[in-house]
Parts: C-alpha cells; sequence; structure tokens
C-alpha cells in the first residue's frame, strides 16, 4: 500500500499545483505579491518538480494490468512522438490568438492559418498525442490513470479555452475562427517552414536519446 499512498499523495499535490493558481484571484495575487517574472518562473519550476514526481511514483506503483502488453502497442509511441514533437514546435513558431504558446513575431493571417487548420490548440493537441499514446504502451492501473489524466487535461483545456477566447473576443471569433478547429485532420495551410521541421526531429532524437537515462526505460520495442 505504501506504493499507492505515494502515488495518491503524488497525484493530488499535481492536481492542486494546477487547480489552486488557476483560479484567477488567487493567481492575481500571487502575481502581484511575487512578480509575473518571479511566478512564472517558481511555478514551472515547481510543476516539473511535482510532474518528476508524479512520474517517479506511478513507475514504483504497484503493477496492476489494466491494459495487456501487446508487443505492437511498444511501437505506438515511437510513431506518435515525431508528430507530437511537430505540433509543439509548430504550434509555439506562430502567433496564436486562440490558445497559449504561439512565440513566433509574424502576425496572426486568418488567411494563411498554418498548423491552425489542423488545431487551435498544438501544444494542448501535442499532449493529449503524447499521453495517449504511452497510455497503450504502459498499461498499468497507475500508468493509466496517470496518462489519461494528461489526456482529460488536455481536452478539457480545448473546451474551457475555446469557450474564454469566444466570450473574450465576440464576434471576432466567428470570423477568425472559422477556419481553424480545435482538432482535425486536415492539412495545414501554408506548411510549416524548413526550421520547424528540422527542430522537431532534433527534439525527437533528443526524447529517444534522454529517455533511458532520465526515465529509466528504453522507448525502443
Amino acid at each position: 500500500m505504501l506504493g499507492w499512498g505515494l502515488f495518491l499523495a503524488a497525484l493530488v499535490t499535481f492536481l492542486l499545483t494546477h487547480m489552486i493558481p488557476a483560479r484567477p484571484a488567487m493567481r492575481g495575487r500571487l502575481i502581484e505579491v511575487m512578480g509575473r517574472r518571479t511566478y512564472f518562473a517558481a511555478y514551472s519550476v515547481l510543476s516539473l518538480l511535482v510532474l518528476g514526481w508524479l512520474i517517479v511514483a506511478a513507475a514504483q506503483a504497484p503493477y496492476v494490468e489494466v491494459i495487456p502488453p501487446f508487443p505492437v502497442l511498444r511501437w505506438v509511441p515511437l510513431l506518435v512522438m515525431p508528430v507530437v514533437c511537430w505540433l509543439a514546435v509548430a504550434g509555439m513558431s506562430i502567433q496564436n490568438p486562440f490558445s497559449f504558446g504561439g512565440l513566433g513575431h509574424r502576425p496572426f493571417d486568418p488567411e494563411n492559418l498554418g498548423i491552425l487548420r489542423v488545431t487551435r490548440h498544438p501544444l494542448l493537441a501535442a499532449l493529449m498525442l503524447w499521453a495517449l499514446a504511452h497510455l497503450l504502451a504502459n498499461g498499468s492501473l497507475s500508468h493509466v490513470i496517470l496518462f489519461g489524466l494528461f489526456a482529460g487535461f488536455a481536452a478539457l483545456g480545448m473546451a474551457l479555452i475555446d469557450r474564454r477566447k469566444e466570450r473574450e473576443m465576440g464576434i471576432e471569433w466567428t470570423r477568425l475562427s472559422r477556419n481553424t478547429a480545435r482538432f482535425s485532420l486536415r492539412a495545414p495551410r501554408p506548411w510549416p517552414s524548413l526550421w520547424v521541421w528540422l527542430v522537431s526531429l532534433a527534439a525527437f532524437a533528443a526524447l529517444l536519446h534522454l529517455h533511458a537515462p532520465v526515465i529509466g526505460l528504453s522507448p525502443l520495442p
């Protein structure tokens, strides 16, 4: 029971550290006291530490099989992760008025949506695909809970952000988002620049290289 107790403690801590600061009044108060830059830096460090604890606790929890460890499922993350890296890098490379993560310098153009034709939420879509792929490849109860939580968080985040942005943008939401999608299989138009593909490939290679020493398990089937 000790393993399950630690996993439950890590899970509750993870949920609380994301739910409490998400409340506008609490977040505003923390930013006022700490300063915006210090708050976001501290929150990022705290989130990474709690996430690391949660991942380790899930691995140490007693094994209860939910999804049989079929060998073919070991291939799912390997095939999906290049798409995850591409979505994340492409999402960070643009200006995105519909979600978070856009760091691009080129102004948003509703006639040239690029990756936003695929999804208005590239980072959340990447998180959801990452979680679902790893859920299938790690079918123990603790990992199903862990990765299911991330997939549900991403799906719920898309819906909540859409609702908030529609309320904030008013009639402009309908005009600007008419050719976007929460998640679709449409091709980007235009396709991301070459550097996006190269950075995505480099990120995937780095994840492959670091997975075993950091996570303790080879990602190769």
